[in-house]
């Protein structure tokens, strides 16, 4: 494991964040199972929110993949293998009200929850499933 992934692993440990991450993942009926760079996912996810097909709290990936699902869904765990590392920078559970916050920010320039969020944006919009979407015309730069 890299010492980034190392350090990432300790910090959301120490924050509380994949602690979250293991409860809500047995709160859901979820399977833990490791996966590289100090990361766990939880299987088969079992609760209907978030309606989202995978997120991460901490260093736990929680997804409704089952085994074989989630081996070929590389782009999305990578994605929310940058989430886990957003988890460590932003303090661990911190992190959801500023993600809020920017989803917030996002619907209401674009509609969408995903687009103009930082953080979607940095974990890459494409691999977590998200279209860039234009800016709402009242929003939009118009030609002097």
């Amino acid at each position: 494991m890299r010492g980034a992934h190392r350090a990432r692993l300790a910090v959301n440990l120490v924050n509380g964040s994949t602690l979250a991450g293991v409860l809500v993942a047995a709160a859901g009926r979820a399977r833990l199972t490791r996966a590289g760079d100090g990361l766990l996912v939880a299987l088969g996810y079992r609760l209907p929110v978030p309606p989202a097909p995978a997120f991460c709290l901490g260093n736990v990936i929680v997804t409704r993949l089952d085994a074989a699902g989630a081996s070929e869904a590389h782009a999305l765990l990578g994605h929310e293998a940058r989430h886990a590392t957003q988890f460590a920078c932003c303090g661990g559970m911190l992190m959801l009200p500023l993600y809020f916050l920017a989803a917030g920010v996002s619907w209401l320039l674009t509609g969408g929850f995903g687009s103009r969020n930082i953080f979607e944006r940095r974990a890459g919009l494409a691999a977590g499933g998200y279209a860039e979407r234009p800016l709402r015309p009242m929003f939009a730069r118009r030609p002097c």
